[in-house]
């Protein structure tokens, strides 16, 4: 029980150390000593008034005394002595409360003295502690400040840190969402994965490149040869993708065997013939390559 007891009150005054704000508990310590402060004006001003009051007092019995002693004298006077003897007795008794009420007078007088003076002192106090108050709030509050902006400055603070966590989370998502790309870029070129959409990568886009300069390449040499064979180069049917295939070298013309040695030609009237088409023969036959120039 003592145990529990001992750690029930180090959690509460732990969490009374977290709720507790300095800077309140001056400003109600401040707040106590000005009710005491009060407190004692008002006991000043308390015994100041019983003090005036017994000096009122004394006045009035003082003044029924100087009258004791003046009706004496007349009543003496007279011939009258009981009269001078009673009034004289009278004003013994009021000379007694007068004495009674001066001593009282004096106490309180020394008393409100006393009293003045701790207010005096504890007037003091209070401005000191006011004004050593107000130091520490300023100080306290400085230091709190400058605490807030290192916490800041460091990213350990309660709501940055949250921010912080917050940033990095975001960007180790953008990493791991980068990598993710790159990885599957890599993929996608290397043929791991089909591109769904369509677009050809860039060692495919060569090789068709490729492929289609060297079918440029093949139909240009067989319109080559066509034209040396003197034969038209037949022409690729519409819708007909060129072959891919690795062209042949082109076949060179044959050479025609030598003809017979012609006989000899009968004289003919000149008949005008069409000009022959360069490397055709007569009748629109084909000629062997450098047998119109022998001719």
């Amino acid at each position: 029980m003592k145990r529990m007891s001992m750690i029930f009150k180090s959690k509460a005054n732990k969490a009374m150390d977290r709720m507790e704000d300095p800077r309140q508990t001056l400003d109600y310590s401040y707040q106590k000593q000005l009710e005491l402060l009060t407190k004692v004006r008002r006991g000043v001003a308390d015994v100041a008034t019983s003090r005036k009051r017994i000096e009122l007092q004394v006045n009035r019995l003082q003044q029924e005394s100087t009258k004791l002693h003046g009706q004496a004298q007349q009543a003496l006077s007279m011939g009258r002595e009981d009269l001078a003897r009673e009034a004289l007795t009278r004003r013994s008794g009021l000379e007694q409360q007068i004495a009674d009420l001066t001593q009282q007078h004096a106490a309180l007088q020394a008393e409100e003295e006393k009293l003045t003076l701790a207010a005096q002192r504890l007037q003091a106090q209070v401005e000191a502690f006011r004004t050593r108050k107000e130091t520490i709030k300023a100080t306290y509050t400085a230091a709190e400040a400058q605490t807030r902006i290192s916490e800041a400055v460091s990213g350990i603070s309660e709501e940055l840190g949250d921010v912080g966590l917050a940033v990095q989370r975001a960007e180790d998502k953008t990493a791991q969402m980068q990598a993710r790309a790159g990885a599957i870029d890599e993929l996608i070129a290397s043929g791991a994965l089909d591109n769904m959409t369509g677009a050809k990568d860039d060692i495919t886009a060569e090789l068709d490149r490729m492929a289609s300069t060297s079918d440029v390449e093949l139909e240009l040499a067989r319109m080559k040869g066509a034209l040396t064979a003197g034969q038209p180069a037949p022409a690729l049917e519409a819708g007909t993708a060129p072959s891919t295939a690795t062209p042949a070298p082109p076949v060179p013309p044959t050479v025609a065997a030598s003809p017979p040695p012609p006989a000899t030609p009968q004289p003919q009237p000149a008949t005008p013939q069409p000009p022959l088409a360069p490397g055709a023969g007569p009748a629109g036959e084909a000629r062997p390559a450098g047998e119109g120039s022998q001719q």
